[in-house]
């Protein structure tokens, strides 16, 4: 016989509803005549599981047992199942010395064992006989822990328990959800977790469940069970029966004894401080985080080498500078416990910009402490945990631009993405859809925005306007939204990323609206899909290893590893360095900073650029000039040049300097006087100038400083050129 699926699972009645006798004994003592008929039963039974129980013990047990039959026979239990579920119970009830009724919950969860596999082996039983006795301890007995009853089937234990008919009406309305807001409609994790949920809280009408219950089955349910109820709850607040969704990462998790945590080792009245900062502070969570972790590490410091003093109020200047030297040697691992990504740098110094953060953070705690009037002003902590000039004058702007040839493969593999790119990698890429992984991409290859931007684009971000200089041509405008240095902007980018962007928003299911930290607006943000915003670490761990396997380049270079924001520096670069460049304001415009020197960290200035705009800018040839020298060949050929004649002439353009040591010559700008000098006017220089058998050469001369000013017609300069070489010699031995 063919085995029968859930669908068709035994069930109760349509038209019959669950309800105990009320003649029932259920008092939970056992009674003497039970007591010993447990006895004798059990050994009895050793050996004959299936041998038939006497009349006289059915009598015996008929308290027990009629209650039993009685809900097995409401769900239409198989005979043979209803006999093994029956005889299992009363076994337990011998081996437990009390009577069902009044078996804890920690009992019941013994007797049904951790799967159906071991229970088999406990008890040898046939057929589905533990999801019948699940469901009489649920039925009879209040049993109601079955998130930590282990791996059962939750939609035939629901049948059994609420009825096919208000099983499926709930199933339906769940499929009918999911598909409108993107999901798989026959995702059986999900519908499982929502089972378990209505088993939990013995509700029949989802719509009841309590957000409670769902926290309860993440907490202590079964591991694959986590992230269908974490699924589950965003679905019922996009149906609005919950406020918010759940995030089953953040929720308290089940750590290992002996686990590091970030407070080990720290005072306690030292943390008291720290705890009570950080329930007051107002900064963004990051900076909050990074605070954190560094004044904890700051009393880890002050146990080992100041064990006295607990409280950041009995601090002096001199434990102040004391601990900023300490800082300025800090290495990495020192009064921390860093994780996997520093574990081959342990015992190094820190980077000049990690010291600064550290008396940053120790300077804003104690900083706010003494605003607040939590502790008594003993020192400026501005001034006292202020960064040395040394480690300052490390710190600069240094963009971690990526090369433009593994820019440019990036961006012709984003420009070519095929959905088969997605099936790969560290996380499950085909979790987004196709169309929105590509607008995703173009947008960060082309948008030059942060990691945050992106993650909270919302819908309705693309404006097009025609372009009346360009031939009416489209132009695309991006709304950007408020960010941590401005407040939300439009700025143009390329038309595709529009393109794509479009493209996604026609295929985007309905999702609800989530409220934005930043504004505290309900918001519809673009990248949402399943009612849940895209991975905060997508693009970082997923959407960028992507591209670089299908452009075929490492994920790191010498800068370090690709991510998010170093897309924003390269873009920035190559806009500042192109043929025709933004400037320093247009580019703070363009990515919304508050200040041009925060631009400043994003640009880096190319050879090519320098080289370009130092040959413009003419340093070399202000210094030197091009002068025409004409050689007489027949001059050298006849052998005057040996006889002192001239053969060599310089052009000056009004007139020829038949010198030899011309560029050495101081009088070089006055030379009308100079017996070597003839003039255009006279007829030896056109003589000169008309032979045939001159070869015409160029000559560079070095020009000094008061050269360069009479060279460039100022009159002031040539005048006192002059009268500088008053009393030097010309070539001709004269004096001017």
């Amino acid at each position: 016989m063919a085995m029968k699926t859930e669908y068709d699972a035994p069930a109760p009645f349509d038209y019959e509803e669950w309800q105990p006798d009320p003649d029932w004994d259920c008092s939970p003592k056992l009674q003497p005549i039970e007591r010993d008929t447990l006895i004798n039963l059990a050994q009895y039974v050793v050996g004959r599981h299936k041998q038939n129980w006497s009349n006289c013990v059915r009598q015996r047990l008929s308290r027990l047992i009629i209650p039993l039959r009685a809900a097995l026979k409401w769900m239409n239990a198989a005979s043979t199942t209803t006999n093994s579920a029956i005889h299992d119970i009363i076994l337990e009830m011998h081996r437990l010395e009390k009577n069902y009724w009044s078996w804890t919950q920690d009992d019941w969860l013994e007797v049904l064992c951790s799967s159906e596999e071991v229970f088999r082996k406990k008890y040898g039983s046939c057929g589905n006989c533990r999801q019948y006795i699940l469901a009489i301890a649920w039925l009879l007995c209040g049993f109601n822990r079955l998130e930590a009853a282990g791996c059962f089937y939750h939609y035939r234990l629901s049948v059994k328990v609420f009825g096919r008919p208000a099983t499926e009406a709930a199933v339906n309305k769940l499929q009918e959800n999911m598909q409108r807001l993107g999901f798989v409609a026959a995702d059986n994790n999900i519908r499982n977790a929502l089972l378990l949920s209505m088993l939990c809280q013995r509700q029949v009408d989802p719509e009841k469940l309590e957000l409670e219950t769902l926290k309860r089955v993440i907490t202590y349910g079964p591991v694959y069970m986590r992230r269908s109820a974490a699924t589950l709850s965003r679905i019922f607040a996009a149906m609005g029966l919950f406020p918010a969704g759940i995030d089953h990462r953040i929720l308290e998790r089940r750590r290992p004894h002996g686990e590091y945590r970030a407070t080990s080792n720290v005072p306690e009245e030292w943390l008291r401080w720290c705890e009570r900062w950080r329930k007051t502070a107002i900064k963004a969570p990051s900076s909050e985080l990074s605070t954190w972790y560094r004044i904890l590490q700051c009393g880890r410091w002050l146990k080992a080498t100041h064990p006295d003093i607990h409280s950041p109020a009995d601090w002096s200047r001199d434990i102040a500078l004391e601990y900023v030297a300490a800082v300025c040697q800090m290495k990495i691992g020192q009064w921390s416990e860093p994780r996997h990504m520093y574990q081959n740098r342990i015992g190094q110094l820190m980077t000049a910009s990690a010291r600064a953060g550290i008396l940053q953070a120790i300077r804003v705690f104690f900083r706010d402490l003494q605003e607040w009037g939590l502790i008594i002003v003993r020192f400026d902590p501005v001034r006292t945990f202020r960064l040395p000039r040394a480690i300052r004058a490390s710190i600069g702007p240094a963009p971690r631009v990526v090369a433009d040839d593994i820019w440019s493969k990036l961006v012709w593999a984003g420009l070519n993405l095929q959905e088969q790119d997605l099936h790969y990698g560290e996380q499950l890429y085909y979790r987004y859809p196709f169309s929105m992984v590509r607008a995703l991409c173009v947008l960060w290859l082309f948008g030059g925005l942060r990691r945050d931007e992106i993650l909270r684009m919302r819908t309705g971000c693309i404006r097009w306007q025609n372009d009346e200089h360009q031939g009416g041509s489209r132009i695309c405008l991006l709304d950007v939204p408020v960010n941590k240095t401005s407040t939300a902007f439009t700025k143009p980018v390329d038309p595709i990323v529009g393109e794509y962007i479009d493209c996604w928003e026609k295929e985007r299911n309905i999702q609800p609206d989530q409220l934005d930290l930043k504004t505290g607006e309900l918001v519809s943000y673009l990248f949402m899909h399943k009612a849940a915003r895209i991975s905060q670490s997508y693009i970082n761990k997923s959407l960028i290893p992507m591209l670089c396997r299908k452009a075929g380049v490492p994920n790191e270079d010498i800068r370090g590893t690709i991510t998010s924001h170093r897309a924003r520096a390269t873009i920035a670069s190559q806009l500042f360095n192109a043929r025709e460049p933004l400037g320093l304001f247009e580019l703070q415009r363009w990515l919304g900073h508050s200040s041009p020197s925060s631009t400043q960290h994003y640009i880096d200035i190319t050879p090519t650029k320098l080289a370009g705009s130092l040959s413009k800018a003419g340093y070399f040839e202000r210094n030197r000039r091009m002068v025409s020298v004409l050689i007489d060949q027949d001059a050298i050929s006849s052998g005057q040049m040996q006889k002192g004649e001239p053969w060599r002439y310089y052009d000056l353009g009004h007139g020829l300097c038949s010198y030899d040591f011309f560029e050495q010559c101081p009088h070089r700008m006055a030379c009308a006087k100079c017996s070597f000098y003839l003039p255009k006017s006279s007829s030896e220089a056109q003589y000169i100038e008309g032979r045939q058998n001159l070869l015409k050469m160029m000559q560079e001369i070095p020009l000094t400083d008061d050269e360069q000013a009479a060279v460039n017609n100022d009159i002031g300069a040539i005048d006192k050129l002059l009268e500088k070489l008053k009393n030097i010699e010309t070539p001709d031995k004269q004096k001017r």
